[in-house]
Protein backbone atom coordinates (compact mmCIF):
# COMPACT_ATOMS: atom_id res chain seq x y z
CA UNK A 1 0.00 0.00 0.00
CA UNK A 2 1.25 3.45 -0.83
CA UNK A 3 0.20 7.08 -1.04
CA UNK A 4 -0.65 9.21 -4.05
CA UNK A 5 2.81 9.80 -5.55
CA UNK A 6 1.85 13.05 -7.24
CA UNK A 7 0.61 14.64 -4.01
CA UNK A 8 3.03 13.28 -1.44
CA UNK A 9 4.31 16.12 0.76
CA UNK A 10 7.20 16.14 3.18
CA UNK A 11 6.54 16.72 6.86
CA UNK A 12 8.26 20.09 6.75
CA UNK A 13 6.08 21.36 3.92
CA UNK A 14 2.70 20.58 5.44
CA UNK A 15 0.63 22.49 7.94
CA UNK A 16 -2.27 21.30 10.06
CA UNK A 17 -5.79 22.71 10.12
CA UNK A 18 -4.51 25.57 12.30
CA UNK A 19 -1.81 26.45 9.75
CA UNK A 20 0.96 24.95 11.89
CA UNK A 21 3.49 22.35 10.86
CA UNK A 22 2.28 19.04 12.36
CA UNK A 23 4.50 16.85 14.50
CA UNK A 24 5.58 13.69 12.69
CA UNK A 25 7.09 11.05 14.97
CA UNK A 26 10.58 10.07 13.84
CA UNK A 27 10.97 7.11 16.23
CA UNK A 28 9.12 4.81 13.82
CA UNK A 29 9.40 4.16 10.10
CA UNK A 30 5.63 4.28 9.77
CA UNK A 31 4.48 7.91 9.36
CA UNK A 32 2.69 8.98 12.57
CA UNK A 33 1.07 12.41 12.33
CA UNK A 34 0.22 14.02 15.67
CA UNK A 35 -2.76 16.32 15.17
CA UNK A 36 -2.24 19.25 17.53
CA UNK A 37 -5.41 21.30 16.95
CA UNK A 38 -6.74 22.83 20.20
CA UNK A 39 -10.26 21.59 19.46
CA UNK A 40 -8.95 18.05 19.03
CA UNK A 41 -7.34 18.13 22.46
CA UNK A 42 -10.37 19.75 24.05
CA UNK A 43 -12.51 16.85 22.79
CA UNK A 44 -9.84 14.35 23.86
CA UNK A 45 -9.99 15.58 27.46
CA UNK A 46 -13.75 14.99 27.49
CA UNK A 47 -13.25 11.48 26.12
CA UNK A 48 -10.60 10.66 28.73
CA UNK A 49 -12.67 11.96 31.68
CA UNK A 50 -14.15 8.97 33.50
CA UNK A 51 -17.16 11.09 34.50
CA UNK A 52 -18.21 11.87 30.91
CA UNK A 53 -21.66 10.37 30.27
CA UNK A 54 -22.33 8.34 27.09
CA UNK A 55 -24.29 11.12 25.36
CA UNK A 56 -21.47 13.62 25.94
CA UNK A 57 -18.90 10.98 25.04
CA UNK A 58 -20.60 10.52 21.65
CA UNK A 59 -20.57 14.25 20.96
CA UNK A 60 -16.87 14.49 21.81
CA UNK A 61 -16.17 11.47 19.60
CA UNK A 62 -17.95 13.20 16.72
CA UNK A 63 -16.03 16.45 17.22
CA UNK A 64 -12.64 14.80 17.32
CA UNK A 65 -13.40 12.45 14.42
CA UNK A 66 -14.31 15.31 12.10
CA UNK A 67 -11.04 17.10 12.81
CA UNK A 68 -8.86 14.00 12.53
CA UNK A 69 -10.50 13.00 9.25
CA UNK A 70 -10.04 16.49 7.83
CA UNK A 71 -6.32 16.29 8.62
CA UNK A 72 -5.95 12.79 7.18
CA UNK A 73 -7.59 13.89 3.92
CA UNK A 74 -5.96 17.31 3.59
CA UNK A 75 -3.82 16.28 0.60
CA UNK A 76 -6.52 14.48 -1.38
CA UNK A 77 -6.07 15.17 -5.09
CA UNK A 78 -8.67 17.56 -6.46
CA UNK A 79 -10.20 18.33 -9.84
CA UNK A 80 -10.63 21.86 -11.13
CA UNK A 81 -14.25 22.73 -11.79
CA UNK A 82 -16.62 25.67 -12.14
CA UNK A 83 -20.09 26.36 -10.76
CA UNK A 84 -22.65 29.06 -11.34
CA UNK A 85 -23.39 31.18 -8.28
CA UNK A 86 -26.47 33.44 -8.19
CA UNK A 87 -24.15 36.21 -9.40
CA UNK A 88 -22.01 34.40 -11.95
CA UNK A 89 -19.51 31.57 -12.58
CA UNK A 90 -16.92 30.72 -9.92
CA UNK A 91 -13.91 28.40 -10.16
CA UNK A 92 -13.44 25.70 -7.56
CA UNK A 93 -12.07 22.27 -6.78
CA UNK A 94 -13.76 18.98 -6.02
CA UNK A 95 -12.30 15.81 -4.51
CA UNK A 96 -10.83 13.71 -7.28
CA UNK A 97 -10.45 10.10 -6.05
CA UNK A 98 -13.12 7.72 -4.87
CA UNK A 99 -13.12 7.77 -1.05
CA UNK A 100 -13.89 4.64 0.96
CA UNK A 101 -14.34 4.79 4.74
CA UNK A 102 -13.79 1.54 6.64
CA UNK A 103 -14.69 1.46 10.33
CA UNK A 104 -13.36 -1.41 12.43
CA UNK A 105 -16.38 -2.71 14.35
CA UNK A 106 -17.73 -2.01 16.75
CA UNK A 107 -15.96 1.03 18.14
CA UNK A 108 -15.14 2.47 14.71
CA UNK A 109 -18.84 2.98 14.06
CA UNK A 110 -18.73 5.79 16.62
CA UNK A 111 -16.54 7.77 14.20
CA UNK A 112 -18.29 6.92 10.93
CA UNK A 113 -21.11 9.49 10.82
CA UNK A 114 -18.66 12.29 11.59
CA UNK A 115 -16.42 11.29 8.67
CA UNK A 116 -19.40 10.98 6.33
CA UNK A 117 -20.37 14.56 7.16
CA UNK A 118 -17.14 15.56 5.43
CA UNK A 119 -17.40 13.11 2.50
CA UNK A 120 -21.09 12.21 2.13
CA UNK A 121 -20.43 10.60 -1.25
CA UNK A 122 -17.91 8.13 0.22
CA UNK A 123 -18.48 4.42 -0.03
CA UNK A 124 -18.36 2.45 3.22
CA UNK A 125 -16.87 -0.92 4.07
CA UNK A 126 -17.01 -2.74 7.38
CA UNK A 127 -14.52 -4.99 9.15
CA UNK A 128 -15.63 -6.82 12.28
CA UNK A 129 -12.90 -7.88 14.70
CA UNK A 130 -13.29 -9.09 18.25
CA UNK A 131 -10.43 -9.11 20.76
CA UNK A 132 -10.05 -12.04 23.09
CA UNK A 133 -9.92 -10.50 26.58
CA UNK A 134 -7.39 -13.09 27.79
CA UNK A 135 -4.98 -13.26 24.85
CA UNK A 136 -5.70 -9.83 23.26
CA UNK A 137 -5.69 -11.62 19.88
CA UNK A 138 -8.18 -10.27 17.34
CA UNK A 139 -10.46 -12.65 15.45
CA UNK A 140 -12.52 -11.68 12.40
CA UNK A 141 -16.26 -12.17 12.44
CA UNK A 142 -17.32 -9.94 9.54
CA UNK A 143 -15.90 -8.27 6.44
CA UNK A 144 -17.74 -6.43 3.67
CA UNK A 145 -15.63 -4.18 1.47
CA UNK A 146 -16.53 -2.20 -1.66
CA UNK A 147 -15.09 -3.20 -5.01
CA UNK A 148 -12.17 -1.52 -6.81
CA UNK A 149 -10.22 -0.48 -3.74
CA UNK A 150 -7.07 -0.36 -5.87
CA UNK A 151 -8.20 3.01 -7.27
CA UNK A 152 -9.69 4.38 -4.04
CA UNK A 153 -8.48 6.50 -1.14
CA UNK A 154 -9.23 4.31 1.89
CA UNK A 155 -9.66 5.85 5.33
CA UNK A 156 -9.66 3.21 8.05
CA UNK A 157 -11.14 4.39 11.34
CA UNK A 158 -10.50 2.67 14.66
CA UNK A 159 -10.43 4.82 17.82
CA UNK A 160 -7.88 2.82 19.81
CA UNK A 161 -4.52 1.60 18.49
CA UNK A 162 -3.45 -0.53 21.46
CA UNK A 163 -1.63 -3.80 20.71
CA UNK A 164 -2.02 -3.19 16.99
CA UNK A 165 -3.45 -6.68 16.43
CA UNK A 166 -6.84 -5.47 15.21
CA UNK A 167 -5.29 -2.74 13.07
CA UNK A 168 -2.90 -5.16 11.37
CA UNK A 169 -5.67 -7.70 10.81
CA UNK A 170 -7.86 -5.02 9.23
CA UNK A 171 -4.99 -3.70 7.12
CA UNK A 172 -4.24 -7.25 5.98
CA UNK A 173 -7.83 -7.56 4.75
CA UNK A 174 -7.57 -4.25 2.91
CA UNK A 175 -4.29 -5.33 1.33
CA UNK A 176 -5.86 -8.59 0.15
CA UNK A 177 -8.66 -6.49 -1.37
CA UNK A 178 -5.92 -4.63 -3.33
CA UNK A 179 -6.20 -1.32 -1.46
CA UNK A 180 -3.14 0.77 -2.34
CA UNK A 181 -3.77 4.10 -0.60
CA UNK A 182 -4.73 3.70 3.06
CA UNK A 183 -4.74 6.22 5.92
CA UNK A 184 -5.67 5.31 9.47
CA UNK A 185 -7.12 7.61 12.08
CA UNK A 186 -7.28 6.74 15.76
CA UNK A 187 -8.09 8.80 18.82
CA UNK A 188 -5.47 7.31 21.14
CA UNK A 189 -2.41 5.24 20.18
CA UNK A 190 0.16 3.20 22.09
CA UNK A 191 3.79 2.68 21.05
CA UNK A 192 3.23 -1.09 20.92
CA UNK A 193 0.45 -0.71 18.37
CA UNK A 194 2.42 1.68 16.21
CA UNK A 195 5.39 -0.70 16.24
CA UNK A 196 3.24 -3.63 15.08
CA UNK A 197 1.69 -1.62 12.26
CA UNK A 198 5.18 -0.55 11.25
CA UNK A 199 6.31 -4.16 11.14
CA UNK A 200 3.51 -5.23 8.80
CA UNK A 201 2.34 -2.08 6.97
CA UNK A 202 5.11 0.50 7.17
CA UNK A 203 3.63 2.74 4.45
CA UNK A 204 0.27 3.35 6.15
CA UNK A 205 0.02 6.88 7.57
CA UNK A 206 -1.45 7.07 11.10
CA UNK A 207 -3.23 10.22 12.29
CA UNK A 208 -3.78 10.61 16.02
CA UNK A 209 -3.70 13.40 18.61
CA UNK A 210 -1.63 11.44 21.11
CA UNK A 211 0.71 8.50 21.66
CA UNK A 212 0.26 7.38 25.27
CA UNK A 213 2.81 5.70 27.57
CA UNK A 214 2.00 2.09 26.74
CA UNK A 215 -0.19 -0.88 27.69
CA UNK A 216 -1.06 -2.38 31.07
CA UNK A 217 -1.20 -6.12 31.81
CA UNK A 218 -4.73 -6.25 30.37
CA UNK A 219 -3.51 -4.66 27.11
CA UNK A 220 -5.40 -1.42 27.73
CA UNK A 221 -3.73 1.86 26.80
CA UNK A 222 -2.37 3.82 29.79
CA UNK A 223 -3.68 6.38 30.60
CA UNK A 224 -5.96 5.94 27.57
CA UNK A 225 -9.67 6.46 28.00
CA UNK A 226 -10.96 3.01 28.90
CA UNK A 227 -12.96 0.82 26.55
CA UNK A 228 -14.12 3.19 23.80
CA UNK A 229 -17.00 0.98 22.62
CA UNK A 230 -18.36 0.38 26.12
CA UNK A 231 -18.25 4.08 26.93
CA UNK A 232 -19.76 5.05 23.58
CA UNK A 233 -22.71 2.67 23.92
CA UNK A 234 -23.13 2.77 27.70
CA UNK A 235 -22.25 -0.91 28.19
CA UNK A 236 -19.60 -0.36 30.86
Amino acid sequence: MSGFPSTALGAGSRTDVCGRTPIVYSDWAVPVHLVDHPLVHDALVSLRDRHTLPEHFRRAATRISVLLAAEAMRDLPTIETSVDTPIGPAPGRRIGPDVVVVPVLRAGLGMLDAVLELVPHARVGHIGLQRDELTAVASQYYSKLPAKLDTSFVLMIDPMLATGGSAVAALDLLARAHARVVRMICIVAAPEGIALVERHHHDVHIYTPVVDRGLNDRKYIVPGLGDFGDRLYGTV
